[in-house]
């Protein structure tokens, strides 16, 4: 691996969180970097709610910041600050990245959804067909959401404690995939054969299921945006029942190629 050397003419990327400690972007990428020739670092930074804009604003005019990552909870509100949004990012009003074009202007995209769909891909499960149970509208769930309609999902059932939240992200993704089946939902629905868990629950010590799961198929095939070292309680939950599953930091590394093909020349 390369060796990395801050210098004055290092690139700086950063990501942004509240809270930030369980971040494992800053290892990966400043490595990544490394190996692609990039004298570029990235560094995590923990922001509280009521500083989120000055911050965004204050990077942002940095002439040596070239990249933001967003993550829990600003990945809707960091979409204001793009000058230009991509074709997820529109569909669902969010992303995770912004980059700084050549011109100054930024550039947004939400890539966590990718990352989703390619970690299920590359452990060789398939996504088209499925009837999926989505827990979680937020800026994750938004875009795994998004992928996995885009990925060939036979119909999407959004559940989310803030009801309003969950029809929102629906009637977006109607919008953008008419004659998909598509809806909110109060709690997991009979039938499906896809279970994410694309909220923070199993995040902090203690946490248990997102809901009331029940006994799974072993057919069915469950996700968690949880990075964690251990299993998740959702990733455990699919292990008792003997279902394959994608684990966040299989979504985590499925998204690394996207996002370093975003971040890289352009």
């Amino acid at each position: 691996m390369s060796e990395t050397r801050i210098t004055g003419a290092t690139r700086l990327y950063a990501i942004l969180g509240d809270p930030i400690a369980q971040v494992k972007s800053p290892t990966l990428f400043t490595e990544r970097f490394a190996r692609a020739g990039m004298n570029a670092v990235m560094v995590p930074m923990h922001v509280l709610s009521e500083h989120f804009d000055a911050a965004m604003t204050s990077l942002m005019a940095l002439g040596n910041v070239d990249g933001l990552v967003v993550t829990v909870p600003y990945k809707a509100r960091a979409a204001a600050f793009a000058t230009r949004l991509g074709k997820t990012a529109t569909a669902i009003g969010a992303v995770n990245a912004l980059r700084r074009e050549r011109d100054g202007r930024w550039t947004g995209d939400m890539f966590d959804g990718v990352g989703f769909v390619r970690g299920a891909e590359r452990k060789g499960h398939a996504v088209k067909g499925r009837k999926v149970a989505l827990f979680g509208a937020g800026g994750a769930g938004s875009a795994i959401g998004c992928e996995l309609v885009a990925a060939g999902a036979a119909s999407l059932a959004i559940v989310d404690p803030a009801h309003e939240r969950a029809d929102a992200l629906a009637a977006r993704l109607v919008r953008a995939f008419p004659g998909v089946p598509i809806a909110a939902a109060a709690a997991m629905p009979p039938g499906v054969d896809m279970v994410v868990n694309a909220s923070t629950v199993g995040m902090r010590d203690g946490d248990g299921l997102p809901a009331d799961l029940g006994a799974l198929d072993p057919g069915t095939l469950v996700g968690d945006v949880i990075n964690a070292d251990a299993p998740s309680p959702m990733i455990r939950h699919a292990m008792r029942h003997g279902c394959p599953y994608v684990t966040g930091r299989e979504m985590f590394e499925g998204q690394a190629d996207a996002l370093m093909a975003f971040f890289g020349p352009h």
